[in-house]
């Protein structure tokens, strides 16, 4: 038998060819191994999407990787462009961020003049010695039968171009032409003085994927498979083939000049350099220098009495490792987006593991120092870990899009841009494509949608598909679920990071290709966060937050109302018993991090009395906590029910402050240095084992060397796999400490401004939505229970925002024209500015100098803000029908008589409020059921309180939130709502699958069970639960619904 021939595949697509693709990078570069292949080059259309996963599969496979690009020009030439030096990769980005910017998102548009522009001709100018940068595969396989003539002049015009570049690749895909196509590529080739090269033009990495590769091509024609036709390959051979096959296929010459191209491809992405911007650096300064002058002004600014021993060792040690690593001008980067934002007004506040950082805090970039948590450098930059550290930073939500402006004009949109987000197919997505495609008939397909609720591409549970109606012995439903369990998790489209920005020195294009976002002024490369952190390079996240917005909104408020109060979070006062009170009591609506019912259940039994309680408390109910079964734990030890016991004193001093529990990541790297002799090295990798465990495996070698070095320091195996349990826990996701300090401040900044100022703080809750956790109805009955007046949109005094008037007892909040669902902004400008003219005289004054339309006068009606002419809801609407046509009036009325029109009853009023507003300043809506209510012995919230335990009860309400959290085992939570307050409704799985239409579809329920009360918290553990929707009529209103 012969030997088998050497190949390298030069035109493999991936799935990050999106709809196209039938295979991750991954299985092509296994399956490229298996076979024997030399090389594999990943040439996705117009892109280096998948580029970074291909490059670690190939690094681990120990698989040679060529990087390149497959290109379609308009007029309708084709090619493979492959990169043979680092030069000749920033070319081919330069051209695909050329084709990707002049389109619309999603596609690309390239001439032959993009082409010269960016891969620059090889002629005449090249000595033979030298080689060119890019390679590039001409691929005339569709038109060189069909159009023999305009095949030639496209290969004349590239010959003439790249004599010494230029290739012509060869796919012979058995479609019972290939003999007559091989004489016709080899004749062009040799009319050309070109030489050939076989290639696979593959999509799949095995035949078996031809089915997902078809119903992809008929998704993105927005096709019925069954319509697909000629859209589709005639034959499933574009997958890797075995090389027996290849050499039976090919002429031996065009497998060798595989190996002859594959051996000029030389690129690495590992050769890839990330610089940082240095125009932030001022002249006749270094980076090191400038930053270490930034750094001692704030630390005299942070520390005016002279800066601490402790506090200066960490300085020098942070400043000196950072300048080991040269990440000065990341740092410098940081600063100055933050120092604009700060200039401008916008609050701001670094966190994650940048907290730990005592340079950050010194640069004003985060606003916890080392007196409220211990500071770990190393979960922040590691001189082990070699990769850029990572800073994110919450921005006002409103004025975020400012400080992105800014980063774009300072460094121009060809040095900065936004990182991508991978979209992938979840389950829900993947089957509602394939129900299209497929054309599943409408029963069946709500039967599946509501079979497969809860299903993340596992096992399909085939009792629960049946139950749901879904005819298992139907194939088309077959197919459709095992095309689904391929596709979850494939990549579907690129859209942008929530705010990660990637600044270079140089033209970004040159590293990574740019294309637009969906969103006008934006800019995004091809990689995520992870291609970002796996190849080394920078990311500043400007992250946007609600409460930072409120927080701005309300000092300012207070200012005015006041005439004096903090500007910035660090003034407000700190360590306030009585907001702490408070905060103890559970009154914690609107109040950030701590307002879920989940965390007003922990409240109470935490009872945090100072700043770092309140940092456990944010942290402790989270999934990592819970699973790791750290909860109870640390609760029975701070009520005292439980002895703390160290097993040592360097544990002691990790986890004294959490009660012996680790609470944190930062506790868990810090025991594995303690305990186990882990370097802050390995602990780093100890918690990206953590995170990732789940997912990826890779915790087994970090267990055994936990186990064994705690072994050798003389720790009880118990404690040992005690803190590997907890570790695990960690994987669905534990807070760093520093995170949760962070957050805890706004925790905290936000509940002082909520005791001392409800007014002000229910009115930026109400001018920054959408934010939060409960509607603006919650937010105003909260406010209310607490004192605050609160007045009616009224179209004669109400600006667009929500404000503050002048009243006994405090100040009251006046509703503004935000609130007025149906009106237009530019309507709510214009009745603003006309009024600050003059004050309206009636409708037609209103109407005339605002110039409003009739919806315009309609949606202020209906939101009662025309009361404050007179009348009623029905008589505003027949005002704004015809400011007062002829109408019959009551008998001998006089001039001024209004029209015989019957007032809205009460529930009517409320009604309206709800449709025209989202809530009412009226009765709740379950005041008015009360009496029916009680006659069918239905509690309210505040009687269910007075419930004895184990009684069977009932009790009814608006639903206003419903949660299934991942670690709940299917159980979900419903928060019901009545005119005395609220109910926590725990719905186990079997009730929720039974009763599984009213739990997500009833507005106002009803829930029998049994009350559980635990530390003063009272829930109702549901065994049945009704639709009572229908007492309610039309009202509507916005459920809350989280996973």
């Amino acid at each position: 038998m012969d030997a088998l021939p050497d190949y390298a595949e030069l035109h493999a697509l991936s799935n990050f060819s999106f709809l196209r693709g039938a295979s991750h990078a991954a299985e092509l570069i296994q399956r490229a191994r298996e076979l024997g292949y030399a090389a594999l080059a990943l040439t996705d259309e117009c892109s280096m999407a998948g580029v970074v996963r291909a490059h670690m599969a190939a690094r681990e496979a120990g698989l040679p990787l060529i990087i390149g690009a497959e290109f379609t020009l308009e007029c309708g030439l084709k090619f493979v462009a492959l990169a043979a030096t680092r030069r000749g990769y920033g070319q081919i980005c330069q051209l695909i961020t050329r084709g990707r910017r002049a389109a619309p998102k999603g596609s690309y548009h390239l001439a032959r003049a993009d082409l010269t522009a960016c891969i620059a001709p090889a002629t005449g100018a090249i000595t033979q010695a030298e080689e060119p940068d890019c390679l590039i595969l001409w691929r005339p396989q569709d038109c060189v039968l069909s159009h023999p003539q305009a095949a030639r002049e496209q290969g004349a015009w590239l010959a003439a171009r790249y004599p010494r570049a230029l290739w012509v690749g060869v796919s012979l895909l058995r479609t019972g032409q290939d003999a007559q196509l091989l004489r016709a590529l080899l004749d062009i080739a040799a009319g050309l003085g070109l030489r050939c090269v076989a290639c696979g033009d593959v999509h799949m990495h095995e035949a078996g994927r031809r089915r997902i590769q078809d119903t992809l091509t008929a998704i993105r024609h927005r096709v019925a498979l069954r319509e697909a036709g000629q859209r589709l390959y005639p034959n499933g051979e574009r997958h890797l083939r075995a090389r027996e096959e290849l050499a039976r296929l090919y002429p031996p010459a065009l497998l060798a000049e595989s190996m002859a191209i594959a051996a000029r491809c030389r690129f690495s992405l590992d050769e890839l350099r990330y610089q940082y911007p240095r125009e932030i650096v001022p002249e006749g300064q270094t980076p090191a220098s400038y930053l270490r002058q930034l750094t001692e002004a704030g630390a005299a600014e942070r520390w005016p009495r002279g800066v601490p021993v402790a506090v200066r060792a960490l300085i020098e040690k942070e400043l000196a490792i950072i300048a080991e690593l040269k990440y000065e001008p990341f740092f410098l980067t940081v600063y100055d987006v933050v120092r604009f934002a700060r200039g401008e007004g916008i609050l701001c506040q670094g966190r994650g593991s940048a907290a730990n950082s005592i340079v950050c805090f010194c640069l004003k970039v985060t606003s916890v120092g080392p007196g409220e948590l211990s500071m770990l450098f190393e979960r922040f930059v590691s001189k082990e870990r070699d990769e850029p550290p990572d800073i994110d930073i919450d921005f006002e939500h409103e004025r975020r899009e400012e400080v992105i402006q800014h980063i774009y004009r300072k460094y121009g949109r060809h040095r900065a841009a936004l990182a991508a987000t991978v979209i992938t197919y979840s389950a829900r997505s993947v089957v509602r494509d394939l129900i299209r495609v497929l054309e599943v008939g409408e029963p069946q397909a709500r039967a599946l949608i509501r079979g497969l609720r809860g299903w993340h591409g596992h096992r399909v549970d085939a009792d629960k598909l049946r139950e749901a109606g879904v005819d298992m012995a139907d194939p088309t439903l077959v197919r459709l679920l095992e095309l689904a369990a391929t596709l979850v998790g494939f990549p579907r489209h690129l859209s942008q990071h929530v705010g990660g920005f990637v600044i270079s020195e140089g033209p970004l294009s040159e590293l990574v290709p740019v294309e637009n976002a969906t969103m006008p002024e934006r800019t995004v490369i091809q990689w995520d966060k992870d291609d970002l952190e796996d190849l080394g390079l920078l990311k500043v996240d400007v992250l946007a937050l609600g409460m930072l917005t409120a927080i701005r909104k309300c000092f300012a408020m207070v200012r005015e109302i006041h005439g004096e109060g903090a500007r910035e979070i660090h003034e407000v006062p700190p360590a306030d018993a009585a907001v702490y009170d408070m905060i103890c009591r559970s009154d914690t609506v609107g109040v950030f991090q701590i307002e879920s019912r989940a965390q007003m259940s922990m409240l109470p039994r935490l009872k945090p009395r100072d700043y770092y309680d309140l940092v456990i408390e944010v942290a402790i109910v989270r999934p990592g906590p819970i699973q790791g079964d750290m909860v109870h734990p640390y609760l029975r030890r701070r009520s005292g029910e439980e002895p703390i016991v160290y097993p040592s004193e360097a544990v002691r001093g990790v986890l004294a402050r959490t009660c012996g529990v680790p609470i944190f990541q930062e506790q868990v790297m810090q025991i594995a240095i303690v305990a186990a002799g882990f370097t802050p090295g390995e602990a780093d990798q100890l918690r990206r084992a953590m995170a990732a465990w789940k997912r990826r495996g890779g915790m087994e070698k970090f267990e055994l060397k936990l186990l064994t070095g705690m072994r050798e320091r003389g720790y009880a195996d118990e404690f040992a796999t005690a803190i590997i349990r907890q570790i695990r826990g960690f994987s669905d996701y534990g807070f760093p400490e520093a995170h949760a300090a962070s957050f805890a401040l706004l925790a905290y900044v936000s509940a002082w401004l909520k005791h001392h100022h409800p007014a002000a703080f229910t009115a930026s809750l109400l001018n920054s939505q959408p934010m939060g956790f409960y509607q603006p109805a919650q937010l105003l009955r909260d406010a209310r229970a607490h004192g605050v007046e609160v007045r009616a949109a009224d179209v004669r005094v109400s600006d667009i925002d929500c404000t503050l008037e002048r009243a006994e007892g405090g100040p009251a909040l006046r509703l503004g024209l935000r609130c007025v669902r149906s009106l237009g902004d530019a309507a709510k400008a214009r009745i603003v500015a006309a009024r600050q003219h003059a004050p309206f005289a009636d409708l037609r004054d209103l109407g005339d100098r605002a110039r409003l339309a009739r919806h315009d006068m309609e949606a202020l009606a209906a939101a009662g803000a025309l009361a404050g002419f007179g009348g009623h809801r029905h008589l505003a609407y027949w005002r704004v029908a015809g400011y007062l046509p002829p109408l019959a009036t009551a008998p001998d009325a006089g001039e001024g008589a209004q029209p015989l029109l019957r007032a809205p009853s009460e529930f009517e009023d409320v009604e309206a409020d709800y449709r025209a507003l989202g809530f009412t300043l009226g009765r709740h809506p379950l005041a008015l059921l009360r009496e029916q209510l009680s006659a069918a012995r239905v509690l309210s919230a505040q009687e269910l309180d007075l419930a004895p335990d184990g009684a069977m009860v009932r009790v009814a309400g608006l639903v206003i939130t419903r949660q299934r959290p991942m670690t709940a085992s299917g159980v979900t939570f419903v928060t019901l709502e009545d005119e005395s307050g609220q109910v926590n409704v725990v719905v186990w799985r079997q009730l929720g699958e039974r009763r599984n239409a009213v739990l997500t579809g009833a507005h106002l329920m009803e829930a029998r069970g049994m009350p559980q009360r635990e530390s003063g918290v009272t829930h109702l553990i549901a065994r049945d639960l009704l639709d009572r929707t229908a007492l309610i009529g039309a009202l509507r209103f916005g459920i809350h619904e989280f996973h």
